[in-house]
């Protein structure tokens, strides 16, 4: 029930106050007691499980022994001082493409190749509630440690498979990532530059499709533990394809197609549903005394103005009424040729102007507009910062660390960072002698022997 008091506030102040950081963790957690082990690496399958443990499940992340998963080495910054790797190579750092997909997790290292490490998985699954791994399909099942021998340890156990193409069909032994995913998937079809302005298709810079496959994943996982625990009693397998993921986004796309046989093309910059509704490029930098180059280039701003009476605001800022005549209704400006014409009138607006001059003149006349931020702008927004979706936290192994907080919010149950990963096997006795029930002298040897 909600209390008079909340219920007498404004909304604003009802949203500040259920969803006040500060109070975070001192309520419980949505997923607490669920026990998950991730065997999984570079970002689709451990965003997976980062998931889940920013909702409190109690994630181990299994990895090769001394160097870890593939991902600590990515570059830039690949520095030991900057994240060390493990205490068994102090000269190796963990890459800043590892910081994003791995926080509040256990880490455990095992070296699946030798029989007491499948014996340790075995243990370890018997109790556990998930399972997510991302190898290619069917390695755990030749290994004896995917989800049928998993069964018969632990019929309860939710195991969810993320890949590529699938574990049955023509690309089921094929390799994946992320930017191969967008390639079959059609993404880079409509993503990147009409002909008109080279025509080349742009990628993602960022690995959305694997975030956006973790995310349903998780969500995947959730959904099963709700049936396990109300209606079955029973786990189950799960499937997850990078390369179905990625042509879900297509959206009108196939229906449009399916329809009419019309093939989407690129766009770039502009929206071919709506009219204006695109990014201008400005003629100034932001900060034309930057020794950066990078801030040095001339900034880029959103403006929104599709519906008729904001189209006409829209001229009436950059001073040509003529472009209201020509164009009057959204169905005169959403075709490809009146686009082509509309949006260099626009930036002729902007040539002498910083992306927040535009922005504030837009802005100004009531229009849909935003800058587009770089990640120093993005990072230091007080917005971000008030609401926990950046942060600055006291990493029990790192110290003082700048990182993305969770998406989300639930007033009762929030989801938390509570440190951003640790070197690889920092875990190991933490996880062996609670979980497996091995003495300090027996995980020794599991050490010796490198097993661990």
């Amino acid at each position: 029930m909600v209390d008079k008091a909340l219920k007498d506030m404004t909304f604003e102040d009802f949203c500040r106050s259920v969803f006040n950081t500060k109070d975070t963790f001192h309520k419980p957690e949505v997923l607490k007691g669920i026990r998950a082990i991730s065997t999984t690496q570079y970002i689709l399958g451990p965003s997976c499980a980062a998931y889940l443990a920013e909702l409190g499940a109690e994630t181990i992340k299994v990895e090769l022994p001394k160097r870890g998963e593939p991902m600590r080495h990515t570059t830039p910054f690949n520095e030991p001082f900057l994240y060390p790797l493990s205490r068994w190579m102090p000269e190796k750092g963990t890459g800043l493409g590892f910081f994003g997909a791995n926080p509040n997790e256990k880490f455990l290292s095992l070296d699946f190749h030798k029989p007491e490490a499948i014996q340790i998985m075995k243990r370890l699954a018997a109790k556990s509630d998930v399972s997510c791994e991302n190898y290619r399909a069917g390695t755990f099942d030749r290994w004896g440690i995917g989800y049928r021998q998993f069964k018969d340890l632990n019929p309860r156990m939710v195991y969810q498979w993320m890949g590529g193409f699938g574990g049955w069909g023509p690309g089921r032994n094929r390799a994946s990532y992320d930017i191969l995913g967008q390639a079959q998937g059609g993404c880079f079809s409509i993503t990147g530059w009409p002909k008109e302005y080279g025509g080349m298709p742009s990628k993602q810079t960022i690995w959305i499709m694997d975030y956006w496959g973790g995310a349903i994943s998780a969500f995947n996982i959730i959904a099963c533990l709700y049936w396990r625990d109300n209606v079955s009693g029973q786990g189950q397998f799960l499937e997850y394809s990078q390369v179905h993921g990625a042509q879900r986004h297509l959206t009108d796309f196939i229906a449009l197609y399916g329809k009419t046989g019309i093939v989407a093309q690129r766009f770039g910059n502009w929206e071919p549903l709506l009219c204006v509704h695109g990014i201008l490029k400005c003629g100034k930098s932001s900060y034309p005394n930057s020794k950066n180059p990078q801030e040095q280039e001339v900034g880029f701003c959103f403006v929104s103005a599709f519906k008729d009476e904001d189209f006409k605001k829209l001229c009436g800022v950059v001073g040509n009424a003529e472009l209201a005549k020509k164009y009057p209704t959204h169905a005169d400006r959403v075709g490809s040729i009146a686009q082509t014409e509309i949006y260099p009138a626009l930036e002729k607006f902007a040539a002498d102007k910083t992306k927040e001059e535009v922005w504030k003149a837009f802005t100004g006349a009531g229009l849909v507009s935003q800058p587009v931020w770089n990640s120093n702008e993005a990072a230091n927004q007080e917005h971000w910062h008030l609401r926990g979706s950046m942060a600055w936290i006291d990493d029990p192994t790192f110290g003082d660390v700048q990182t993305q907080g969770v998406a989300y919010r639930l007033s009762e149950t929030p989801g938390r960072i509570k440190h951003v990963f640790k070197p690889v096997g920092a875990d190991n006795e933490h996880v062996l002698a609670n979980l497996c029930g091995f003495t300090g002298g027996q995980i020794a040897e599991l050490e010796k022997k490198e097993i661990i």
